[in-house]
């Protein structure tokens, strides 16, 4: 087995782009740092809205063709990052994008009738033996993934997470699967969380210059909806301002998902330390290594 660098970084999400929304900075960040990161995308995206009008036929009710130009739009937006390892569970396209409704809620859901090859209906010991041994040649201190609620209710996000979790554990016991590789025994988990100081700060902002639109029904000073984590449960926040640029490159580069013109992005880029510019954790295996400010600034915190 080849040296492993001392820090190694896995995440693990749902679709292209969620791993630049959640996180374009911090992998930025560890990529300068000399880390090496891994990121296992579950599915292509292939049910995603095409915001690209020259685009729209690669639609999944058109010519369903847009999973594959979304392989390209992710290694673009590694490329921005620097992410040179990313995979996709079990190889391209073996689990699809089961899509999502919304529920009387207004929160995602999952839609009434799923395909059979849709990643909500994989097996669950099937998918995580996929994932197995990537953790085992990887060996990462630190897995990146979803809370138990997908961070906002797509179903194909809460497969990941269990996903993620189940593999996790399996990795780690000695007598599972030896074929799989080595057991390793991943040190610190984290879900991804959005800090809600950030987000109501960032909403006050978009208010106060006369944009009701974005986050419509949102009030800064309101309730806030599940995929918003209070404050006094984030364990670590990474500082993303200075890779800022680079991640919104990154969202560029998911054109067919991501529109960066329109007001919240102005905010973000124009006030980086908000939104996007904090990268929010929650630390839900092993201990906590707090910084000055009471909360982690390192994902590595306190190991080896």
């Amino acid at each position: 087995m080849a040296e492993l660098p001392t820090h190694r970084l896995l995440l693990v999400h749902a679709h292209p782009d969620d791993e630049t929304i959640n996180n374009g900075a911090t992998m930025a960040r560890y990529v300068e740092e000399g880390a090496h990161v891994t990121l296992v995308t579950c599915t292509l995206g292939e049910e995603g809205e095409v915001l690209v009008p020259d685009l729209a036929h690669l639609a999944a009710d058109r010519d369903d063709q847009l999973g594959p130009h979304r392989i390209d739009e992710l290694a673009a937006a590694m490329s921005e990052l620097g992410v040179t390892d990313h995979r996709f569970l079990g190889g391209p396209g073996k689990y699809r994008d089961t899509g999502m409704i919304y529920n009387d809620e207004g929160n995602a859901d999952t839609p009434p009738d799923t395909r059979p090859d849709s990643f909500w209906q994989a097996d669950l010991l099937a998918a995580a033996n996929e994932l197995v041994p990537i953790i085992r040649e990887i060996r990462p201190q630190v897995l990146v993934t979803y809370d138990e609620y997908g961070n906002y209710g797509h179903p194909d996000h809460i497969k990941a997470h269990r996903v993620a979790m189940y593999a996790a554990a399996l990795a780690g016991a000695r007598s599972y699967r030896q074929d799989l590789g080595e057991a390793w025994d991943i040190p610190k988990i984290y879900w991804t969380a959005m800090i809600e100081s950030a987000m109501r700060e960032s909403l006050r902002q978009l208010r106060a210059a006369g944009d009701t639109t974005t986050f419509e029904g949102m009030d800064p000073e309101g309730p806030m909806p599940p995929l918003i984590t209070p404050d006094h449960l984030i364990d670590a926040i990474i500082d993303g301002t200075q890779w800022l640029d680079r991640k919104m490159n990154a969202m560029k580069a998911h054109a067919t998902q991501i529109t960066v013109d329109g007001p919240f992005f102005a905010l973000s880029n124009n006030n980086g330390n908000t939104i996007f510019g904090d990268e929010g954790y929650r630390l839900v295996k092993g201990t906590a290594a707090p910084g000055p400010k009471g909360v982690e600034d390192d994902l590595f915190a306190g190991l080896a």
